[in-house]
């Protein structure tokens, strides 16, 4: 069993939330833990900026809440509405260039053991290799309804023979027994897919909403296409929000989601059935503007956190 992760210095966990490294001692509700790297196609990649991304996340974090007791317009009410709520941040999972497999069957034990502790795991990436072996980790507690934002499919089987970097996670996710429905929703302009690989996509049954349905039909059209009475995971990559609301990313589009979109994204998850956790990767920190993206990153880890917390989650 995992015991340790590399600490993460107190003064810097998200909103100042305690610090667990231990993860089997856990006893919390919601249990934040950053994944900072990627299985990268080249070692520049590796080291690329948005392994800085969970630091940067934590840092602005304190810029999003004056106090527990505070009111939060986007709530209702104070964060954790009243319950009694314990959140955790778990620090980073460590990673090596040599050794990236050692870094992902990590991470993956990282999640599970989070699960076993009876926690909901929010995830700070990394690139969008970062999920892969998150989804793994829900071995058990399927079956789960996949929702991912983005502006790519991420349905390559490989690229330069890595079958498990930032173009491929959805193909993965959908290779193991746990995952059942995926909805893609956001996708405008042009990633890596080909049209084997949207055609792959369409066959294993996904639902492929665009940003631009979105922006003429409402969220709530998609929410209504998500089953109910589900257990969903909910996977973000920062470009599937438009540049003006992330502009941090590497693949910046116009045209994107908009912040209140996605937190109503959230809110109808959370009362639609059980969300089980959630990640936001691909954001950039050196591209950012006055910290936006990494504020909007909190902002809807807070979302989370506070529409569970008014769902009954954690009573």
């Amino acid at each position: 069993m995992l015991r340790t992760i590399l600490p993460q210095s107190a003064s810097n966990t998200f909103l100042g939330f305690p610090l667990c490294t231990e993860l089997d001692a856990i006893e919390a509700d919601i249990a934040i833990l950053g994944i900072p790297y990627g299985y990268s196609y080249s070692n520049d990649e590796f080291t690329s900026d948005q392994a800085n991304a969970p630091s940067a996340v934590r840092i602005e974090s304190v810029r999003l809440s004056d106090g527990l007791d505070h009111w939060d317009f986007d709530l209702g009410g104070p964060l954790l509405g009243g319950g009694n709520v314990r959140v955790v941040d778990c620090g980073d999972v460590p990673g090596d260039r040599a050794d990236i497999k050692s870094h992902y069957h990590m991470a993956e034990q990282a999640v599970k053991t989070i699960l076993e502790r009876k926690a909901h795991p929010v995830v700070i990436g990394g690139d969008h290799g970062v999920p892969t072996p998150v989804f793994r980790a829900f071995d058990g507690h399927g079956p789960i309804t996949l929702v991912h934002i983005d502006a790519h499919i991420d349905w390559r089987d490989e690229v330069n023979g890595i079958s498990e970097g930032y173009s491929s996670p959805i193909r993965r996710a959908s290779e193991l027994s746990h995952i059942d429905r995926i909805f893609q929703i956001g996708m405008r302009g042009q990633g890596s897919a080909r049209t084997k690989e949207v055609e792959d996509a369409l066959a294993y049954g996904v639902e492929i909403i665009t940003a631009y349905e979105v922006h003429e039909k409402g969220m709530d059209f998609a929410i209504d296409r998500i089953p109910a009475n589900e257990r969903y995971y909910l996977t973000i990559d920062a470009d599937g929000f438009d540049p003006m609301v992330m502009p941090a990313v590497a693949a910046p589009a116009a045209g994107g989601l908009l912040f209140h979109q996605v937190r109503r994204l959230i809110h109808g998850l959370v009362q639609k059935g059980l969300l089980l956790g959630m990640d936001i990767v691909e954001i950039t920190p050196k591209a950012d503007l006055n910290g936006i993206s990494s504020l909007t990153a909190g902002q809807l880890i807070l979302n989370f956190i506070g529409a569970a917390a008014r769902a009954g989650y954690f009573s």
